[in-house]
């Protein structure tokens, strides 16, 4: 790849569809999937503040659905790259489906919990293989249409799913919503068997054993410049956007005194945002770059919510909502893009993963501080801080940043080749361990030592039961 690629015009952008039938496919299963997990989650929530009328339980319910995410982020991320991404997606479809056929059927929190924590298993897994596998089903140029249109399905599912479980429920109690998600799960399925077989993945994976491959993703996040990016500037973000999440509802219904109908307009007013900022960024990048359009969209976060935590009535924060959550929605196009390119295709499974892994975990820890900090500051003030480290967070990029190309038309060759050469000092590590940093046979280097050790454990184990040693 030389230069930047062309970026095609939004007119032009549901084409893609027809151009490329697999990556159709693709769309139509996480649109479908998306759609009945947003549904979904209101029935989950209700079924279990119902249950047990405790905030203990639901946030248990919140927990279980993304703390998975993070255990298979850190240590189950190569199998991503090892094994068939169609098939585990499938599987993952399949798995979904089960869980979601089965809640109606219980009336029990702990079992609710249970099978959300399954559900999260399967998420965990469905999440970085699809989005792994996207570059491989479209033209180079098209990969910023691509994950615009799959990230704009997303936001609108977001926004639209939670309104239409909440009427669903009201009407028919939380069984129908489960219903409907389980067939999507089903529909799913269907559509990524429709991909041709290994399509979704275009490089031959290799293995040196799990844990050594667990070490290399790690070691590929934090050498290598386009993901080192997004884990270090994501991560900044994510403090504030988990202060946001958790104080929204405080700061529309007691420091504005806007009442659920204020609260309904700040989560509207997101949704907005995010399906506006996912839409439009494939112009925008086309226009001013990718460095220019990544500090930007943070920055205009930072003025988003910044100005919504100064505003004294709930209409002249519904417009900085949209504003800041446009900004969101651009920057996670960024973010796909670093990531896609900034990681060959064996290697991008369990790099996604260890990102995502590290995000949710970040997101969890700062939204468990935020809700100790609005019973001490309020939610306005909180809010405010939110606006700071958004602010940070653009900072933050422009200096990690810095490795771009000034010249926008060199600037996907950078990423490329910081890609490339990272790729290559993993390679030449893993082949050439220095003398220095080998002890009685075993390399010292920490991740290695600790990969060689887990991996002799595991021989050990396999030896004594008898059966063949993992890897």
């Amino acid at each position: 790849m030389v230069g930047s690629p062309p970026v095609v015009e939004s007119s032009s952008r549901l084409g893609l569809l027809r151009r490329s039938p697999s990556f159709g496919y693709l769309f139509l299963a996480t649109a479908g999937s998306s759609f009945g997990t947003y549904l979904a989650v209101i029935a989950l929530i209700v079924s279990i503040k119902d249950l047990t009328e405790s905030g203990v339980w639901v946030a248990a319910l919140l927990i279980a659905d993304f703390f998975p995410i993070v255990v298979i982020g850190l240590l189950l991320g190569p199998l991503i790259d090892r094994l068939s991404r169609r098939g585990l997606m499938i599987a993952s479809d399949l798995l979904r489906f089960g869980v979601f056929a089965a809640l109606p059927f219980v009336d029990n929190a702990a079992t609710i919990v249970a099978l959300a924590a399954v559900a999260g298993i399967a998420t965990g897994f469905f999440m970085p293989a699809a989005n792994a596998g996207l570059p491989n089903l479209v033209p180079d140029e098209e990969l910023p249409n691509a994950n615009s249109l799959v990230q704009t399905m997303e936001n609108l599912a977001w926004m639209v799913g939670p309104v239409v479980g909440g009427l669903m429920l009201a009407a028919w109690g939380s069984s129908v919503p489960y219903a409907v998600n389980a067939v999507t799960f089903l529909v799913s399925a269907v559509f990524i068997a429709r991909i041709p077989r290994g399509m979704l993945q275009s490089e031959e994976p290799l293995t040196r054993g799990h844990w050594r491959d667990v070490a290399d993703g790690l070691r590929l996040v934090v050498t290598a410049r386009p993901l080192l990016t997004v884990l270090i500037v994501w991560n900044v973000v994510l403090i504030g956007a988990g202060a946001v999440n958790v104080a929204e509802v405080f700061f529309a219904k007691d420091t504005l005194d806007a009442g659920d109908l204020g609260f309904g307009a700040i989560i509207a007013a997101s949704g907005v945002g995010l399906v506006l900022g996912s839409f439009l960024a494939p112009v925008a990048l086309g226009k001013v770059g990718l460095r220019r359009h990544y500090v930007g969209s943070i920055a205009l976060m930072a003025v988003g919510w910044g100005g919504a935590a100064l505003s004294e009535t709930i209409w002249i924060a519904v417009p900085f909502v949209v504003g800041g959550a446009a900004g969101n929605g651009a920057a996670i196009i960024c973010n796909r893009l670093l990531v896609q390119r900034g990681a060959p295709d064996r290697y991008r499974g369990r790099a996604l993963a260890t990102i995502m892994s590290s995000n949710y975990a970040v997101l969890g820890l700062s939204m468990a501080a935020a809700g100790v900090l609005i019973g001490t500051f309020g939610a306005r003030a909180v809010w405010i801080a939110a606006g700071v480290l958004y602010l940070v967070g653009a900072v933050v990029a422009l200096i990690m940043t810095r490795w771009l190309p000034v010249a926008q038309e060199d600037e996907w060759s950078a990423v490329e080749a910081s890609s490339e050469s990272a790729v290559a000092s993993l390679v030449n590590g893993q082949l050439e361990i220095e003398p220095e940093e080998v002890t009685n046979g075993i390399p010292t280097a920490p991740l290695e030592r600790i990969a060689t050790l887990l991996e002799e454990i595991e021989a050990r184990r396999a030896a004594e039961a008898g059966r063949p040693a993992p890897g």
